[in-house]
């Protein structure tokens, strides 16, 4: 078995003091017994706009955020999730919400592009989204190795979609890490049931770091960052503000599940 956590924040505009909040948060979850820990989207910079992002983008490989990912990792012994930060795009005026995991030594061993965009009106509500007018979207999966299991990414809104994971499960996926900024309204109806979803029908473990508080911006999101078992059990969960929650990630336990209960061997219809 291994400790996992994911991290809960309420980021700002400030990079450097969103860095140092997330390194604290770190350090607590290392001293919880945390072998890989995940940050939540937009862990280092929610702008007071859209277009902030965008003078805080980095090349592929260099700048700031990325070396905070890979020192963090290599001082605390740690697998890094890095929510996403924003990367470089093709349009000038656009990011890529990236996720870039590091291994224990400080390595980059994977990146996945945010693929599905927030372009939503939110029923009942004032809220609009448009996040495409700032992001430019990936257009592939990331499946890894870990020592901990087979680990997929999937991003906030990506969890809407759950033929985006099928094809996941038939690359050996174990668990997967789905950093978020979830809005406090859809947050309220869909986070958990999601959630706990995804882990059920994939038979997998769920690690799911969220934003949550109120933000420099106005915003507010729903935080209740979890960690999902394969049976859909909540083993941990974090209501509001900074924090983290952990859990065993226990491999073995996936295996006898899924031997017992082989869902995912009865499927007719396949997603490529």
């Amino acid at each position: 078995m291994t400790i996992c956590a994911a991290i809960q924040m309420a980021s700002g505009p400030q990079v450097n003091a969103n860095l140092l909040e997330a390194e604290k948060q770190i350090a607590d979850a290392v001293n919880a017994g945390a072998k890989l820990v995940a940050l939540p989207e937009n862990f280092a910079i929610m702008g007071m706009n859209e277009y902030d992002k965008v003078s805080a983008r980095e090349a592929d490989g260099q700048g700031p955020i990325q070396e905070f990912l890979a020192a963090v990792a290599k001082k605390y012994g740690i697998w890094v999730v890095g929510g996403t930060m924003p990367m470089a795009a093709n349009a000038d005026n656009k990011v890529r919400a990236a996720c870039l995991i590091y291994d224990d030594q400080g390595q980059r061993v994977a990146r996945y592009d945010k693929v599905h965009l927030f372009d939503v009106s939110v029923p009942d509500t004032a809220e609009e989204y448009r996040e495409s007018d700032s992001v430019e979207a990936g257009d592939s999966s990331c499946v890894i190795d870990t020592p901990f299991g087979r680990l997929g990414i999937a991003v906030c809104y990506d969890l809407r979609f759950p033929e985006f994971f099928r094809p996941m499960t038939r690359k050996g996926l174990d668990i997967i890490v789905i950093p978020s900024a979830f809005t406090s309204k859809t947050g309220a109806a869909h986070w958990e049931v999601l959630l706990r979803a995804r882990a059920i029908e994939n038979l997998c473990y769920v690690i799911a770091p969220n934003q949550g508080g109120f933000h420099i911006n106005g915003r507010q999101t729903y935080g209740h960052s979890m960690i999902v078992d394969p049976w859909g059990v909540v083993l941990d969960c974090y209501k509001s503000g900074p924090g983290f929650v952990s859990a065993d990630i226990d491999k073995s336990r996936l295996e006898k599940m899924r031997a017992a209960f082989p869902a995912l061997e009865h499927r007719r219809f396949f997603c490529e």
